[in-house]
């Protein structure tokens, strides 16, 4: 009897309802490009604190500018104080008077409004307004960026660089993080030969590993290499138990139905329970998924492309829930497909593709040859096109949805 294939989306909804959220840590601000907020960030003053200069100029009464005349009669406003950034005036601006102003000085009391120097002639002195501003014009209000009491980064949101610095002017030198899940790594497979060992033309590198590291890493996870198992019972069940201590299991290999794909039997000997073991999916059949005691498993294709495509489908997002992150999948875009292609109405596929704008429209074409083993067209590609499971054929022009991969286009 042959064997069912579970649907992509009902496998990615078995493993969002299995991973939990880790706990939180304190960290420092330094050390928080990537992580996920374990805390809602509320801010305790305003920011800016006081209204300030937006540029070098000059801080004066609106109605005393606002008769602004022609260049032969210009208005003179008395300078009565010089004010740098970082320090505060000490005199009020009253009638016919200003005071020098640099970029993000205080607004001295009585000012309302600040010319720019380059607008004016003026001497340590005086200062002539050769052209009428707007009432209010060139100041920053206090809290027009940050309002005290208001929540400026939510709980779940990852730091980028811009939150990093809003982070820093709200002074949270130190902040809650949840925790970065660790994940083993292990591929399987008497051909493979790691990068620190000698080999002869028989064997293939381990590519699948490293690769897979990376995407760990990139989803936030915590990498840690088990080498290789051998295709053998033993070794391989010597091997799992080593990786049983982290939150994630991610093996390689050994999960078709091959003489010496042993994966199966060995997870059910160490206790371990699967909820699924092949998608409705190319490239990437054979998947699987469980848990052994608390860490939970997956086991992925051996073909590199299937391995990576696999990743990003189901432990990419698995591991983006376990970092407390709120937003678990890629970015998916329409374009404009540039091709003919056709397949039976039985499984997604995932085209490996090159997204580029024309014409103000997203246009995508495949990397070429499509083989699970052709890694180059992962590297080529900076998206994924989905093709539905009931999608027999695609034409030039046709609108396909993709997902954009870590870099853009």
């Amino acid at each position: 009897m042959k064997e069912s294939l579970t649907r992509l989306e009902d496998a990615l909804k078995v493993v969002l309802d299995t991973v939990p959220v880790l706990g939180v840590e304190k960290i420092g601000l330094l050390d928080a490009l990537g992580r996920v907020l374990a805390e809602d960030i509320i801010a305790e003053r305003d920011n800016p604190p006081w209204d300030n200069s937006a540029m070098d100029g000059f801080a004066v009464r609106y109605e005393d500018i606002q008769q602004a005349h022609a260049i032969t009669t210009p208005t003179v406003l008395k300078v009565i104080e010089d004010v740098p950034a970082g320090k505060f005036p000490a005199k009020t601006v009253g009638q016919g008077e200003a005071i020098r102003i640099m970029t993000g000085a205080p607004i001295p009391k009585g000012a309302d409004t600040v010319l720019k120097v380059e607008d004016t002639e003026n001497t340590p002195t005086t200062v002539k307004v050769f052209k009428e501003e707007k009432k209010g014009a060139n100041i920053r209000l206090q809290g027009e960026d940050v309002r005290k009491g208001d929540c400026i980064i939510p709980k779940g949101k990852a730091i980028r660089p811009a939150e990093a610095g809003m982070l820093a002017i709200l002074a949270k030198s130190f902040i809650f993080v949840y925790q970065r899940p660790r994940v083993s790594i292990l591929s399987t497979g008497d051909e493979l030969a790691d990068l620190d060992e000698r080999f002869n033309e028989e064997k293939i590198v381990n590519s699948n590993s490293y690769a897979i590291a990376a995407q760990v890493k990139e989803a936030g996870g915590l990498p840690i290499l088990l080498g290789i198992a051998k295709d053998n019972p033993d070794h391989l069940k010597r091997k799992i138990r080593e990786g049983l201590n982290a939150d994630f299991l991610v093996l390689s290999g050994g999960v078709s139905m091959g003489d010496y794909d042993f994966t199966k039997p060995v997870f059910q000997e160490l206790g371990g329970e699967m909820n699924f073991w092949k998608l409705a999916i190319r490239p990437g059949q054979p998947v699987a998924f469980g848990n052994i005691g608390k860490t939970l498993a997956f086991g992925l294709p051996g073909n590199p492309v299937s391995s990576m495509v696999t990743f990003e489908q189901l432990v990419r997002p698995a591991i983006l829930k376990m970092c407390g992150s709120q937003v678990l999948s890629r970015p998916v875009v329409q374009a404009l497909f540039q091709e003919k292609f056709s397949k039976r109405p039985d499984r997604r596929h995932f085209l490996r593709g090159i997204l580029w704008m024309e014409n103000g429209m997203l246009m995508v074409r495949t990397t070429g040859s499509q083989g699970s083993g052709i890694l180059t067209s992962m590297v080529k590609a900076n998206g994924l096109i989905d093709v539905p499971v009931e999608v027999e054929k695609l034409k030039p022009g046709d609108v396909v949805n993709v997902q954009v991969l870590g870099g853009g286009f």
